[in-house]
């Protein structure tokens, strides 16, 4: 008999594998071979290039989904790294490389977590499912986005959805994601008319048209968090990540400027308002302009509940440690799971290190997590 690998060998197995994003290289396929074994019904849900994994096993309500993805962001110069970023490495109580914290080994350990519990439990109650994706770190069109339009045309229910996203900040447990802001990109082309430095007069400068609205949209407070008198969520902000303007050279005004820009905002926001917004003081400002909007996700918040109660005795428990419960952060896959209406959370490793050079994860705290894992699915599955 074949002794399966532990999560550190198995996380191992999964780094060694270079699936930098949208490419799964093959993780899904050893991952659902695991899965299937220990009885799990296997459907693969592929659009696009995308791969997209869903196993289940049980009936019925209640379903407890473990949302993960096996893609990871780009390594970055390689040289700079103290070893191969694909080769996993263990120094210092650490095991290094790309995807070690984000999110292969949470991965492997909720994997192992769900093994464990259908062979201790096989007549649960309810569903239990792991749900991964190869399109996290990159466009996440493809991904779990399309996947939850599929869930929604199928009538597919989820109850709870337990995200494998790094969420410790210094200790493992010390932080419990309950929720996240939504995420709203433009990209906004202010339209002027190209000619010469000397003669201003016979042109029209699209960056100086842009400055000084760009300025009152980055001044402006938009909110003071969500909602005001308790804020769960930190306030909405606004930041421009690229402008770009001009020839290359030094006697030309441009004839146009681009400008990207992101809000990341909380729940007294809508998308749509704060378009109405940004336009609003473009056309104050009499710009001859257009937007390409993108709608990344609307936040989510899942209030005091079965999950949250569940988890926050398992990290108290077993970590010994009260997290704190915020909202603060980027975005993750959760924002598409949230709208069927499932409680969702995200707990995992320290995220110190996330997409950086060296990524890495503390190997007592890889050991630890298929117990973590394996106990919030005890809590709300063996009625």
């Amino acid at each position: 008999m074949t002794t399966r690998p532990n999560v550190l060998e198995f996380t191992c197995d999964l780094i060694s594998r270079p699936s930098v994003t949208p490419e799964d290289e093959g993780c899904q396929e050893l991952i659902a071979a695991r899965l299937a074994n220990a009885g799990f019904r296997i459907e693969n849900l592929p659009f696009g290039p995308v791969k997209n994994l869903w196993a289940t096993h049980g009936h019925g309500s209640p379903v407890l989904v473990f949302l993960g993805h096996t893609d990871v962001v780009p390594t970055g110069p390689k040289e700079d790294w103290n070893s191969d970023p694909f080769v996993p490495t263990i120094r210092d109580g650490h095991l290094y490389g790309r995807g070690a914290a984000d999110m292969k080994g949470s991965v492997a350990a909720f994997v192992i977590a769900a093994e464990d519990f259908v062979a201790a439990h096989p007549d649960h109650a309810g569903t239990i499912a792991v749900l991964l994706t190869s399109d996290e770190e990159g466009d996440a069109i493809d991904g779990v986005r399309k996947v939850a339009e599929h869930f929604r045309a199928t009538g597919q229910r989820i109850d709870y959805c337990v995200t494998g996203e790094p969420s410790s900040i210094k200790q493992l447990g010390d932080l419990l994601r309950v929720g996240r802001r939504g995420t709203l990109s433009g990209t906004l082309t202010v339209r002027g008319i190209q000619g010469h430095v000397a003669y201003p007069e016979r042109a029209r400068n699209p960056i100086h048209q842009a400055m000084v609205p760009l300025a009152e949209l980055c001044a402006r407070q938009w909110d003071a968090g969500y909602p005001a008198d308790a804020p769960e969520f930190p306030a909405s902000s606004f930041q421009i990540s690229n402008i770009h303007a001009g020839t290359g050279a030094n006697n030309v005004i441009p004839g146009a400027c681009e400008v990207v820009f992101n809000f990341r905002y909380n729940p007294g926001w809508q998308a749509e308002a704060l378009e109405r917004e940004v336009h609003a003081v473009l056309d104050r400002h009499g710009l001859e302009y257009e937007i390409r909007w993108h709608r990344g996700g609307e936040p989510f918040l899942t209030r005091e509940g079965k999950l949250r109660r569940a988890a926050r005795e398992v990290l108290i428990a077993r970590c010994g440690v009260v997290p704190d419960e915020n909202t603060g952060g980027g975005t993750s896959d959760a924002r598409f799971i949230a709208p069927l209406g499932a409680e969702v959370i995200e707990m995992g490793p320290i995220n110190a290190s996330i997409h950086k050079i060296d990524e890495r994860v503390a190997v007592d705290e890889l050991l630890r997590l298929p117990a973590i894992y394996r106990e919030v699915a005890e809590k709300l599955l063996l009625l």
